[in-house]
């Protein structure tokens, strides 16, 4: 039949001229292409969003992160958002918005032919341009599932479809009071009310055509035109946008020539995140580092249905948690207790001090002897700020902020609540397996592991051997054990010394680790070199944190990150290949389809392996009779570990690393604020507060079998069993920074500590008695290996 069709037409065109020949085929073939177009059209229907869905709230997708055994650690359910009526967006937005992205707006009904045909005549022409209205624009935000993300035909087709079921069902009002509620404006914020509040801190009522302009022209690309880190960019597309305004006559060419002339003026002001009682310190970083992920790879976290493959393991995270709970609190009660009295009970145990605490009034004492430190905590205040601002006078806003019972309380309690951090990383691969940014996230959201940098005290202390190590220097080489003055480059005089003093004996470049000796230590910085020393710690891992080349710094009083020496100590472990701290495998979408992987950056060399191997066998003496052996004595831990201590001036930061072949852990104990510190000498010291986190952590994986207890550093054995009972006295694992002098001048202070928003040198033990040590032969002088720092760390 249709043989024959096709024959009676072919009879009729042998019949007719070459030109109606041609004209009679083009009709054939139009009209064949529009019942195929029209064929396609309608059977992509039934896959575009029905007249019911459109007129529900449709049900978000959000982001899921999972731990490296695929439990759910949390989910992006929502980002910034805050809807308004259109009434409540000034009419600037309104304007700029038509007149930019779709002026006949008000006169089509979801699609614009004529714009769509001029796009496609541009196109032609090599002049790519877009010919989507606002409502096409909003059926992607609303349905990108859906819709789909290609750049192809059937995407358009049901994007036409889409929009042109919006305007059947809702108004044009509605429709711009949806498309302004749910666009995205970059740094989790949704719409153009929590737009305006984050770039010029305001409502959208009040957006200027100036600030309008800006923010409507971000549509186009918002990472590209963002005005706070593009900002040249954001004022060419903001004067694009008004040129597009006068185009369409809200304002004569005179007043477009005064607007173009204005400056850029961000007023950047990050919103406060969502609560969720999901939500730690890991997932925080996790969600901060994907949004930035999301905007520059066009993915939203609330709807794109994305999951997050992290490396951190469930189990172990629960163990650190438990470990910062339990023990943090236990040393809450030590320095209650401690500061609640005139005269301390100086105990060694922390269950005397839980026992005791009842009985006090926590820091009582310490706010009685330090009552002018109470009054610089007052003007130092938010309230004490913000009232001056208002306009109330210095003296009237402290003595009512002082007189004010709750404020009060609140201060002193926010000032003396002891902090902690803990991170744990998988040495072998770089993976961070455990993090515990605080005590309690709802209430410090201040990150202890990757935000604040802290003195580290003698944990710096191994990165100076190993510089020492790779010089050639031997364990057994002999320094004296004597205090000496060391020139500093500015012509001050150093003089490091110990709590415990000086015994004016020869001690091997071993046991000066070993008992954290700061004579032994500034002698080892003076034959390395601040230079290769510097240069080393960065290509360990210390790549955030700029280190002060000045002789102190062997002692610790360049402010670091946790995390960063936690992934030193991993270079360590590793036999001195350093790895890239990775904390997100992968991410998929729904449908397990793998969107960008991680962590496959092969290992550099740091530290030659033979220079790892031996500085793991002189950290294992500080567990075994240094500084860190309470993770023998208290936990009982026989497993092949090595590790250091480290404690900064007047107490103010604890800490202590400890390193398994299979798992580097470390904490930091100490107060937000640097001027509130732990009272006595014994408790301040990270090998009594920081070890017990540690410890308790190590303990717990190594008893569940979660770490292998046989596991062994090259030329390691498993330790006997430590009797638990008794205890070295409290003056035995002290350690001290040394004395910073200058001839003829005070004693500087440390620098002060990075505060959290809104509201240190080391002390080690008397050591025990050496036997004479036998001069060995000279130092060989061996050329320093140059360490290149290497750069590029996404975690950074």
């Amino acid at each position: 039949m249709a043989q024959a069709g096709f024959g009676h037409a072919h009879a009729r065109l042998q019949g007719r001229s070459t030109a109606q020949q041609a004209a009679l085929i083009f009709l054939w073939s139009l009209l064949a292409l529009i019942i195929a177009g029209a064929i396609f059209v309608v059977s992509l229907i039934p896959f575009t969003p029905g007249i019911s869905t459109l007129k529900q709230a449709r049900i978000a997708q959000p982001t899921v992160v999972l731990a490296a055994d695929g439990r759910v650690l949390a989910s992006f359910e929502q980002g910034l958002q805050e809807r308004v009526k259109l009434s409540q967006i000034s009419p600037n937005v309104i304007n700029a918005l038509i007149a930019t992205e779709d002026r006949r707006f008000y006169d089509h009904h979801g699609v614009d032919f004529t714009r769509v045909g001029g796009a496609m005549l541009a196109s032609l022409h090599g002049d790519t341009q877009g010919g989507s209205t606002i409502t096409q624009q909003l059926a992607r935000n609303m349905f990108p599932e859906e819709i789909g993300r290609s750049r192809s035909l059937t995407r358009k087709v049901k994007e036409l479809i889409t929009a042109i079921k919006i305007e059947n069902t809702y108004s044009k009002t509605e429709i711009l009071e949806m498309y302004l509620n749910t666009v995205p404006f970059l740094y989790n914020t949704f719409g153009i009310e929590m737009a305006a509040r984050t770039y010029f801190n305001k409502p959208a009522a009040q957006l200027d055509v100036l600030e309008a302009a800006t923010l409507v022209g971000m549509l186009k690309g918002t990472n590209y035109y963002n005005p706070v880190t593009n900002p040249d960019r954001s004022i060419e597309r903001r004067n694009v946008v008004l040129a597009q305004m006068l185009k369409v006559g809200v304002f004569n060419e005179a007043r477009y020539r005064q607007l173009v002339k204005r400056p850029l003026r961000v007023r950047f002001t990050r919103q406060a995140e969502h609560k969720n009682t999901q939500e730690n310190h890991f997932t925080a970083y996790v969600r901060k580092w994907l949004i930035s992920w999301a905007d520059e790879n066009d993915y939203n976290l609330q709807q794109d249905a994305l999951v997050v493959h992290t490396t951190l393991d469930y189990d172990l995270q629960q163990a650190a948690m438990r470990a910062v709970e339990r023990e943090a609190d236990a040393l809450q009660a030590v320095a209650d207790v401690e500061w609640g009295e005139a005269s301390p009970p100086g105990a060694s145990s922390v269950g005397a001090y839980t026992g005791m605490r009842d009985e006090v009034a926590p820091f009582a004492y310490f706010w009685r002897s330090h009552a002018d430190l109470l009054d610089q905590f007052v003007r130092e205040s938010g309230a004490y700020r913000r009232a001056v601002d208002g306009g109330e006078s210095d003296d009237a806003a402290f003595k009512r902020l002082k007189a004010d019972h709750d404020f009060m309380s609140r201060l002193k309690a926010s000032k003396t609540r002891l902090e902690a951090g803990f991170v744990a990383e998988d040495p072998n691969t770089g993976e961070i397996k455990a993090w515990v940014g605080s005590r309690d996230f709802q209430r410090d959201q201040y990150d202890h592991v990757a935000q604040a940098a802290r003195q580290p005290g003698s944990t710096f202390k191994p990165i100076v051997y190993a510089a020492a190590l790779e010089r050639g220097i031997t364990p057994d080489h002999p320094y004296l054990d004597a205090v000496r003055d060391i020139k500093a480059a500015d012509g001050s005089i150093w003089r490091p010394t110990d709590m415990s003093g000086t015994t004016g004996r020869e001690l091997t470049l071993r046991d000066g680790l070993v008992y954290s000796k700061n004579t032994i230590t500034a002698q080892v910085m003076q034959d390395v070199g601040l230079s290769p020393i510097v240069k080393l710690a960065q290509s360990m891992g210390v790549r955030q944190s700029k280190l002060a080349q000045v002789p102190s710094l062997a002692l610790g009083t360049s402010p670091v990150t946790l995390l960063e020496m936690v992934n030193s100590y991993s270079t360590i472990a590793a036999q001195g290949e350093y790895r890239t701290p990775v904390f997100i495998k992968s991410i998929t979408d729904h449908d397990g389809k793998v969107l960008a992987e991680f962590g496959k950056d092969a290992p550099q060399r740091a530290l030659s392996q033979a220079s790892a191997v031996t500085l793991i066998d002189m950290m294992r003496g500080v567990v075994n009779r240094g500084t860190g052996t309470a993770v023998r004595y208290r936990f009982g831990i026989t497993a092949d570990v090595a590790g250091k201590t480290g404690t900064t001036q007047n107490n103010a930061d604890g800490w202590f690393i400890l390193m398994h072949p299979n798992l580097v852990a470390g904490a930091w104990v100490g107060f937000n604020d640097t001027r509130v510190a732990m009272r006595s000498a014994y408790w301040g010291q990270g090998g009594h507060n920081a070890v017990l986190l540690v410890g308790d952590f190590f303990k717990n994986v190594l008893d569940s079998g979660k770490l292998d207890q046989d596991a062994l550093f090259p030329g390691g054995h498993k330790a006997a069993p430590v009797q638990r009972a008794q205890e070295p006295e409290p003056e035995q694992d002290m350690e001290e920074s040394g004395d910073l002098q200058r001839e003829g001048a005070p004693v500087p202070q440390p620098p002060q500590a990075p505060m959290p928003p809104e509201e240190d040198e080391e002390q080690p033990a008397p050591v025990p008695q050496p036997q004479p040590v036998r001069p060995l032969p000279p130092l060989p002088q061996a050329p320093p290996q140059q360490q290149q720092p290497t750069t590029g760390n996404p975690l950074f």
